[in-house]
C-alpha cells in the first residue's frame, strides 16, 4: 500500500543539481523543487510533473541523458521517485511523512 503522503530527496549524481525534494500524495507528485542546476529548465520540469502519476513520470523521465553524461536532472528525479516508492513498499505502511536522502 502506497503511503498517502511522503517527502523525498535524492542527491543528484553527475548533474548540476545538488538535491531534489518532492511530495507524493495518493501516487501523485507534488511540490517538486531542485537545489542547483539549470533553474529555468528545472522549474519547467517541476511544473510539468505537478499532479502527474508517479509511474507515468518515471516512464517519461527515466533514461534521459544530459549531453555526454549518462544521467540528467529528469533522470535523477525518476530515480528518486523509484527509490521513494520502493522504500515505501518494502517498509509497509508508513505514518506521516518520511524523508529520503
Amino acid at each position: 500500500e502506497i503511503m498517502p503522503s511522503l517527502v523525498g530527496s535524492e542527491m543528484c549524481k553527475e548533474t548540476g543539481s545538488q538535491s531534489i525534494h518532492f511530495d507524493i500524495e495518493d501516487n501523485k507528485i507534488h511540490n517538486v523543487s531542485f537545489v542547483g542546476g539549470c533553474n529555468g529548465n528545472l522549474q519547467g520540469i517541476s511544473h510539468l510533473v505537478e499532479g502527474m502519476d508517479v509511474d507515468e513520470a518515471i516512464s517519461r523521465l527515466e533514461g534521459i541523458q544530459c549531453g555526454f553524461k549518462k544521467t540528467s536532472c529528469p533522470d535523477q528525479l525518476a530515480q528518486a521517485l523509484k527509490e521513494a516508492t520502493e522504500n515505501n513498499l518494502k517498509n509497509g505502511k508508513l505514518i506521516g511523512k518520511d524523508r529520503y536522502s
